[in-house]
């Protein structure tokens, strides 16, 4: 029977997927060992594969998503677990969340019906529904995720905002983005560019570095990138830095969560001038009214 593969680094990822048949499903799971959801999902991929043998024209990928930061960026994936269905480097589908039967669906759809097993192994039936008229002027998206949109992102009303006055209903230049970059990254003196909210972080990386933010009482402002694609896509070329979190300071990258790590490893003083406990400083950083609310 088949298994799931364990994908450790980046050129095996390559390796793999090169040497796959044009006709071989690729189903790439990305996952994170402290998010509870994908231990399910875990368990209901393994019993998804064993249905197939290793001659079956499927593969099973599983990836850490933090470990794996480029290619988490590669296929665009904002939350765990994420399941990208692929064939002949096309990609056929997404799947965000632990839905086991939507799972079972759209491998079956692309790489065929297993032994037959599956109803013994837990995995629910394979569902056959109509899908519903789609109401007029409702774009498609072509994928079975509903976590795709940027939208869905943005916090709610009870939730903690981010940096609005420096959000963008978009269309603008690239003259027009680097400036409202420019002002963002000062728009608080200590900001981070994050996915989700301090509240609510969206991967790994993120809630360490807000983690170690509060550990060491420094006040800062956020941006959830996942609200804003062009803040998000720009700014990777604008800090010439390609993943996030990103920590500015004055308006000056730091760097992501380790680079902060080792400044407060290595300097007792790091940020000491923005911690709750320091004399207010009263000029230099942007007004309060430009300034995104602190966390």
């Amino acid at each position: 029977m088949a298994n799931v593969k364990e994908i450790l680094d980046e050129s095996s990822f390559s390796n793999t997927i090169s040497s796959l048949p044009l006709s071989t499903l690729a189903v790439i799971y990305f996952h994170a060992p402290w998010a509870a959801p994908c231990k399910q999902m875990s368990t209901i991929l393994a019993a998804l594969a064993s249905t197939y043998t290793p001659q079956s024209p499927v593969v099973f990928l599983a990836l850490n998503a933090e470990e794996l930061p480029d290619i988490s960026e590669q296929y665009d994936v904002t939350a765990v677990p994420y399941i990208v269905l692929q064939k002949a480097g096309k990609q056929l589908e997404t799947i965000s969340g632990s839905d086991a039967a939507k799972v079972r669906n759209l491998v079956e759809k692309y790489a065929g019906a297993g032994n037959g097993e599956a109803g013994k192994l837990g995995l629910p039936p394979a569902q056959t529904v109509t899908k519903p008229a789609q109401p007029v002027g409702e774009n498609s998206t072509g994928t079975s995720s509903g976590g795709k949109s940027m939208a869905g992102y943005a916090p709610s009303a009870s939730e903690q905002k981010t940096a609005p006055e420096y959000s963008s209903g978009g269309g603008e230049s690239k003259e027009e983005l680097f400036k409202r970059l420019g002002e963002l990254v000062k728009a608080a003196p200590v900001m981070l560019f994050m996915k989700g909210t301090p509240s609510a972080p969206q991967c790994g990386f993120s809630r360490q570095t807000v983690s170690l933010l509060r550990e060491k009482g420094i006040r800062y402002g956020f941006f959830n990138i996942l609200a804003d694609d062009e803040v998000r896509q720009g700014l990777k070329e604008f800090a010439d830095w390609p993943t996030f979190p990103q920590l500015w300071v004055d308006g000056e990258l730091v760097g992501g969560l380790d680079i902060v790590r080792e400044e407060f490893e290595n300097n007792a003083d790091f940020l000491e001038e923005y911690s709750v406990n320091a004399k207010k400083n009263t000029g230099g950083h942007a007004a309060p009214s430009a300034q995104a609310q602190t966390a």
